[in-house]
Order: structure tokens, then sequence, then C-alpha cells
């Protein structure tokens, strides 16, 4: 079953996909934990949409950026069609989440934001990767280049293998070369991240004005294609 649920996933026109069972969830915080969401939840189905390479070969702020927030809109519907598929095949119930907004956690003094939950961690626990010292998940096929989505089932399925991580030990380039010093190698402080790297041009269409960390870590198109 879990075979032919991921093997469905790809199809929608995911890239990966991984599973991680309720039962990895137990440091999730609270108010962040799987079952926060959905009372029922016993697996947490994760996806992802790589963008393409050539987007690290340009300056981000426009055709990057354009790509980058949509995505988020193609897993949002991948997610969608998933978790219907689920319900069909299997009855029970399933629950996509966004991939990015909404979400209600805002520290308005620091510019955090908190998703649902973490798509990142979720990540890591159904095997999809481990996070680099940019804070992105780092995926041994695609990088750090992969848009994330969540469905949240009431199906009891065993948990993918953990991945090994491929971040350089010694690496130190995405901290070194932050333009507002805002990584330390484990976190990422938020308030200098946005100021400088979210806004909007003369036009009024949204930009991105950095993304160093992304592009500047020797795995961002993943260590089978470094």
């Amino acid at each position: 079953m879990k075979n032919q649920i991921k093997e469905s996933i790809l199809n929608l026109g995911a890239d990966v996909c991984g599973v991680a069972n309720i039962d990895r969830f137990s440091d999730a915080p609270a108010g962040f934990h799987p079952r926060d969401i959905f009372s029922y939840c016993k697996s947490v189905i994760v996806f992802g949409i790589a963008l393409p390479k050539g987007l690290t070969m340009i300056e981000p702020r426009l055709i990057y950026g354009h790509f980058n927030y949509g995505t988020c809109p193609e897993v949002d519907w991948v997610a969608l069609k998933a978790a219907k598929e689920i319900e069909r095949i299997y009855s029970g119930y399933a629950v996509p989440l966004p991939s990015d907004g909404p979400y209600e956690y805002w520290d308005a003094e620091k510019l955090e934001g908190r998703g649902l939950i973490s798509m990142k961690h979720a990540a890591v626990l159904a095997g999809l990767g481990t996070l680099g010292k940019n804070t992105l998940l780092l995926n041994e096929k695609h990088g750090n280049l992969l848009t994330l989505g969540i469905v949240l089932t009431e199906l009891d399925l065993v948990s993918d293998s953990l991945a090994e991580s491929i971040c350089i030990d010694g690496c130190n380039l995405c901290i070194e070369n932050c333009p507002s010093q805002a990584l330390d190698g484990r976190n990422a402080n938020q308030a200098k991240c946005r100021q400088n790297t979210y806004g909007t041009n003369d036009r009024g269409f949204n930009t991105v004005n950095c993304n160093k960390c992304r592009v500047i870590c020797p795995m961002r198109l993943g260590k089978k294609n470094d």
C-alpha cells in the first residue's frame, strides 16, 4: 500500500516522496505536531517538487523569485489530488497541508513565521534528506531545490529509512557569504533574512533579492549532480 501511494504521488508530478509514521514526531513542539491538526493522523506523507537547476545560474530577483513562489500552488495541487486519491482508494481520511501559507504563528518583533508543522523536519523524518547549515533540506538527488508538501493520513504506514547527510564537513560557505549574517549553522535569523531578501519593484511585482545560501552550496544540485 505504501509503495502504491508513493507511486501515485510521483505520477501526479512530485519528484520525491517519503513516509514517516507518527511515532517519529515525538519531539515535535507543542502546537506543531501533526495530531494538533488531525487527531487521527497515523502517518505523514511528504513529497517535493524540484526547481529547475538552471534557476541557480541566474540572478534571483525576478525569474527565480517567480518560479520559487509558483511551485507552492503546484505542490498544493498535488497534495489535494493525493489526499482525494488516498480517500477514494483506501477510504478513511487524508488531510492536505498548504506548502507555504496560510499559518497562524507570527512573531512581529522577530519577523518569524512558522508553518502549521515544519515541512523540512517532516521531510527529514520521512527520509527525504537532512538539513544543511543554511537550514534548507538537502536531498541526495535534488540538492536544496525541493519545495515540500504534506498529506496527513490515518493509514498506519511504515516509515521510510532516514537519509544520510550530504552536507560537507567543514564547509561554511553559506554562513560566511550570507550578506545579512543571518546564519549560525543551525538556525536562520528570519528578521535579518527577510529584510534583505524580499521586496517589490517599481511595478509592484514581488522580488527575491538574495538566494546566496541556496546557490553557493556545493550540494545545491545534490550529491549525484555535484
